[in-house]
């Protein structure tokens, strides 16, 4: 299976937008720490987080395109990875069914990232550090904050027995303790 490191030289190759880097980053951060949430063996950790990492591989190329985003991935990464990551990730995509704990981790995880972000970059320091969990819950109900980060799809992460302050909870603090990579 591919490692950590090729994964994130091959997203850095085919994306050159710097903060969808950044997002690919923070979502293998919060995919890492669901994994140790739901104390899956240290192989599964790796896997969940490398899914994370390679999830919208294909972004710059799909995003005019959308109907063939997480397929073009799919082909991209073929034998690299197994079956399972790969059908997470068409599920993130909606290009398949969400059938197990691992496609609903990276479906909720995937528009978290930018929902965070977005509560970082409304701060006056532009960090993590001031954001905390009562503020996302407030910032929920509003419809015109981060409006491209979809509500519904965050909230599978009640499909997987989190609810939505302890899911926040988890993915806050995994890209707080990690802030560094992805710019924050």
């Amino acid at each position: 299976m591919m490692g950590r490191d090729e994964a994130l030289a091959l997203v850095r190759e085919r994306i050159a937008n710097g903060n969808l880097v950044n997002h690919c980053v923070a979502t293998e951060i919060i995919m890492e720490a669901l994994a140790r949430h739901f104390e899956l063996p240290e192989v599964d950790v790796e896997r969940w987080a490398l899914a994370g990492l390679l999830h919208d591989l294909d972004y710059a190329e799909t995003a005019e395109d959308f109907e063939r985003h997480g397929i073009v991935t799919a082909e991209l990464l073929g034998d690299q990875v197994d079956e399972e990551m790969l059908h997470a990730i068409l599920a993130h995509a909606g290009k398949a069914p969400l059938e197990s704990l691992f496609d609903r981790a990276l479906y909720a995880a995937d528009p978290t990232t930018g929902f965070i972000v977005a509560a970082a970059l409304v701060r006056p320091e532009k960090d993590l550090a001031g954001v905390e969990v009562r503020s996302l819950l407030k910032r929920w109900k509003e419809k015109a904050f981060a409006r491209g980060a979809s509500r519904e799809q965050m909230a599978v992460c009640e499909e997987i027995g989190l609810e939505r302050a302890a899911f926040f909870d988890i993915a806050l603090g995994a890209m707080k303790a990690r802030a560094a990579e992805i710019g924050l």
